[in-house]
């Protein structure tokens, strides 16, 4: 073997490492910080607040006496509060009756001492404050985007193989083959109006040029352009990249997305030949298709064979800047439809509607942060955003050593007026570990074996 050919392999490796911790650790840090900061703000003392687990790499001890320090595992964090027994918020019995002895109004300083709703809201803290890191990056991913602006106008156009572009940067676009082009904000209004359109390789323009209205001839206006490729998918495994354009499947030319999307649908998974153009060089790659659970918006899902791209159009849209306001409820949108989605999700794969290979451990996880990363840093801080909303949605199930099991314990203690005995506490705790082991083990099986 060569050992220099390995050479690639290693740096995408460390490459996809080096990324996965840095999703992670700004996750981990987002969530952790929530508790530590409503914890003080409530009059709770954090010991500690670690970014990571096992042998301490980097710490310091801030004058309010917590330290703050960096693992080595960054597989998670914790913020220990003073009584606490371990990360997982275990009650220190021998600390906790000595503090009561010593001084019973430093029992106020400790999580298991403070008041009911001090707790709450300091255990709640890690899952809002990463819905919250969410809603603040989709909101700033929408503004800076921006909108396209009315009507649509040409921005830069996209290099296409063999076609005649008659299109110009600054057109504005009114009608395409007589059609005339909807407003964004209309519901459905751009599905409806490019299936009016004739499926034709070039079509005619209707545009607006330095105050003329001309019409000029241009590509069909969604080519078989691969605008991102999706990690973890059949096209990202071959090497398919953003800007590739397909010219033909099995031998068949195509000059539209939808002939794309009609011949992988129908392929049963069979093995394609493609023909890609890629900055002037014609390419060939074979790949099969997957099936793939994808949600329908009126809930549920639907599956499908896919390759794993999404479609560009032959042009980039002008954009004018989105209003404060729309981003905030785009951001607040945007991470409603994660959770929805999740959730739903899962239900489907309880019912068994839906492979359960939809649940990705570590491995896919890592390996998705470093295809993301590779594709912009953009693309990057939105999966962050994701993988956030993700992990505080995980946080709030009501299983013990979680968040949300904290809470149904509080919940329990509210209703009764009495919290569960150390023993139950104990028992249940270890139910919940065990829960939660178990199901690392069946997603790392996942990223393994599905």
């Amino acid at each position: 073997m060569d050992i220099l050919s390995l050479i690639p392999q290693f740096g995408n490796l460390l490459y996809t490492i080096a990324a996965f911790i840095i999703a992670l650790s700004v996750i981990v840090a987002v969530h952790e910080y929530g508790h530590y900061i409503v914890g003080r703000w409530s009059g709770i003392h954090a010991e500690v607040f670690s970014i990571g687990f096992g042998p301490v790499l980097w710490s310091r001890i801030d004058k309010r006496g917590t330290r703050w320090q960096v693992a080595l595992l960054p597989f998670g964090g914790y913020v220990k509060f003073l009584g606490d027994a371990n990360a997982a918020s275990g009650k220190d019995e021998d600390a906790i009756n000595e503090i009561a002895e010593q001084s019973p109004e430093e029992l106020r300083r400790t999580m298991h001492g403070a008041p009911l709703w001090a707790r709450t809201a300091t255990v709640a803290a890690g899952p809002i404050f990463n819905f919250a890191m969410s809603i603040l990056v989709f909101g700033l991913v929408y503004w800076s985007q921006g909108v396209s602006r009315e009507p649509l106008t040409v921005g830069a156009l996209q290099p296409l193989p063999g076609v005649e572009q008659g299109l110009l940067e600054g057109d504005e676009i009114v009608a395409i083959a007589g059609v005339p082009t909807p407003d964004f904000d209309h519901a459905g209004g751009w599905s409806d109006f490019v299936d009016a359109l004739p499926v034709q390789p070039v079509l005619d323009y209707t545009v607006i040029r330095d105050g003329e209205t001309i019409d000029v001839s241009a590509p069909w206006l969604f080519p078989a352009l691969i605008q991102q490729v999706t990690p973890r998918s059949a096209a990202m495994d071959i090497q398919l990249q953003q800007g590739d354009v397909i010219t033909a499947i099995d031998g068949d030319p195509i000059f539209n997305f939808e002939q794309l999307k009609e011949r992988v649908e129908s392929s049963d998974g069979r093995v394609l030949l493609l023909d890609v153009w890629r900055n002037g060089a014609e390419l060939e790659f074979a790949l099969a298709p997957r099936r793939t659970d994808e949600p329908k918006a009126d809930g549920g899902f639907v599956t499908h064979w896919r390759i794993g791209i999404v479609r560009g159009m032959m042009f980039e849209p002008q954009t004018v800047r989105a209003g404060i306001w729309d981003s905030v409820k785009t951001g607040f949108a945007q991470t409603g439809r994660i959770i929805e989605g999740s959730l739903s999700g899962m239900w489907h794969m309880i019912t068994g509607a839906i492979s359960t290979c939809n649940i990705s451990g570590p491995i896919g996880i890592a390996e998705t942060s470093g295809a993301m990363a590779s594709q912009g840093a953009q693309n990057f801080i939105f999966f962050i955003a994701v993988l956030s909303t993700a992990v505080g949605l995980l946080n709030l199930f009501p299983i013990p050593a979680l968040d949300g099991g904290h809470l149904l314990f509080y919940a329990y203690e509210a209703v009764s007026g009495k919290p569960p005995s150390d023993n139950a506490l104990r028992v249940l705790m270890g139910i919940g570990i065990t829960l939660i082991l178990s199901l690392m083990i069946f997603s790392v099986s996942n990223d393994l074996f599905c």
